[in-house]
């Protein structure tokens, strides 16, 4: 079939370009198909590891620019080379790796007991009306009042040991876990609920295989919160009669004015945290496998 674009009655051929084009072997025309390539997939890649690293290496040249010209000076901040030397000497001397191992080990066993309070307090409050009614105002009135401002009451209480370095960074763990995975139960479909309840789970398997799964997705975001709170909490924990660790160390450089010193303990927390960080993110893909969201583009 053919459309002509000739005046009736005309005798002169048919010029259209359907009329014109290619036909089958059953008389149709025959279209020609350019293929679209989506606008996407014409950009240049740039690997990912490359754009993750230019802001933070554009931000060292500069940096480095400042301390050449004079610009930035030396009792203000070292330059990156005065650091990346003073950072190794700590290294070499064995100061750094100590340091580095006694925080560790008051994170990770704040952590521990945040991880376990907080979530503890969540499932008791967000499973139940009764623990919602009792656990729920007690936590939200404790959670306005600022971690620092207990300082004093902790050296009044455990001395000046290791004891409230630990429940500094405890209760900095405690309350972003207990409110995102409150959160995340109390989010839970109550149709997801209902179909459980259909399939004759019991109230443990509803929990088991409904409710926990719907809140994990919470509770991660909370864990990498309370990872924040908890290097945060660290920097005040070791200004406490601190004896040893990296905030020994950044004490010590206060007193003496090595800003360089000082610069690599907060490059040194800085990469502990993103360390920390990474962990909870591949602990979180492994985990919501089940889950398929929305990674940008």
């Amino acid at each position: 079939m053919s459309i002509s674009h000739a005046p009736p009655g005309s005798s002169g051929p048919d010029i259209s370009p359907i009329s014109a084009s290619k036909t089958d072997a059953d008389g149709h025309p025959s279209l020609d198909l350019v293929p679209l390539v989506p606008t996407s997939s014409r950009r240049t890649r740039v690997p990912r590891w490359l754009r993750r690293t230019t802001g933070p290496l554009v931000l060292l040249a500069l940096w480095q620019i400042l301390s050449s010209t004079g610009a930035l000076t030396s009792d203000v901040l070292a330059s990156p080379g005065r650091i990346a030397q003073v950072g190794w000497d700590l290294i070499d001397d064995g100061s750094l790796p100590s340091a580095m191992s006694t925080s560790l080990q008051r994170v990770a066993v704040g952590l521990v007991l945040g991880t376990l309070i907080g979530t503890g307090l969540a499932l008791v409050s967000g499973l139940f009306r009764i623990g919602e009614d009792l656990v729920d105002a007690p936590v939200q009135m404790l959670r306005t009042v600022p971690f620092v401002g207990l300082i004093p009451l902790f050296i009044i209480w455990f001395g000046i040991g290791e004891a409230p370095k630990v429940a500094i960074i405890t209760l900095g763990v405690t309350f972003p876990l207990y409110l995102n995975v409150y959160a995340g139960i109390r989010g839970v479909d109550a149709q997801l609920i209902e179909a459980g309840e259909s399939l004759g789970l019991s109230r443990w398997g509803l929990v088991r295989h409904v409710i926990l799964p719907g809140a994990l997705p919470n509770a991660m975001t909370g864990l990498r919160y309370s990872l924040g709170i908890a290097w945060l909490a660290l920097v005040f924990a070791e200004q406490i009669n601190a004896d040893a660790g990296i905030g020994f160390l950044m004490v010590q450089a206060r007193d003496f004015l090595q800003t360089d010193v000082i610069v690599v303990c907060l490059i040194v927390y800085a990469f502990l945290g993103l360390l920390a960080d990474f962990l909870v993110r591949t602990l979180e893909r492994l985990l919501l496998q089940w889950r398929p969201t929305f990674t940008g583009r």
